[in-house]
């Protein structure tokens, strides 16, 4: 009998609870998604495969759902994620102004990941708040009307 290293054992356990408390049902997929990426911080791919196994789901739809959604990620990253809207509303309003500011202030490109693992900076597409355009969203904290003198202020809150 093999024996998996505890830190193996323990995110085997974890997700095998994420899975319990959504019935266990592949109709729950995106839910338990979510609960996986909390869990972990990003959806790694022996968790994508426990999960595939668990709800009977072919490996090749939870990946394609991991993937498909914005909000998801199957790569590590910072310990806040910002996403700028980059939808119709959002560009024609400036969001290419706000993603300057935040390349700038955080000293990475779109897609990056601060060096101190602090920040990652991602495109996402709609988040819903069109009336404030343009608009991101730092974790699940949403943020509208902005400009780009708004950035430094709301990274501090982060910082």
């Amino acid at each position: 009998m093999d024996v998996m290293p505890a830190s193996v054992d323990s995110s085997a356990s974890i997700i095998r609870e994420i899975i319990a408390r959504h019935g266990e049902s592949k109709h729950e997929l995106i839910a338990v998604l979510h609960d996986v990426e909390k869990a972990f911080g990003y959806l790694p791919e022996n968790a994508l495969i426990q999960v595939a196994s668990s709800l009977d789901v072919p490996l090749s739809k939870v990946y394609g759902v991991a993937t498909f959604y914005t909000l998801f990620s199957t790569e590590p990253m910072g310990e806040h994620v910002i996403r700028v809207c980059e939808n119709a509303p959002c560009h024609l309003l400036g969001a290419n102004s706000l993603i300057e500011a935040l390349t700038k202030e955080l000293g990475i490109p779109v897609g990056g990941t601060t060096s101190c693992g602090k920040f990652t900076l991602k495109h996402t597409s709609c988040l819903g708040v069109c009336g404030v355009a343009p608009a991101m969203m730092i974790d699940d904290e949403v943020y509208g009307n902005l400009t780009p003198d708004d950035i430094p202020v709301i990274l501090e809150k982060y910082r």
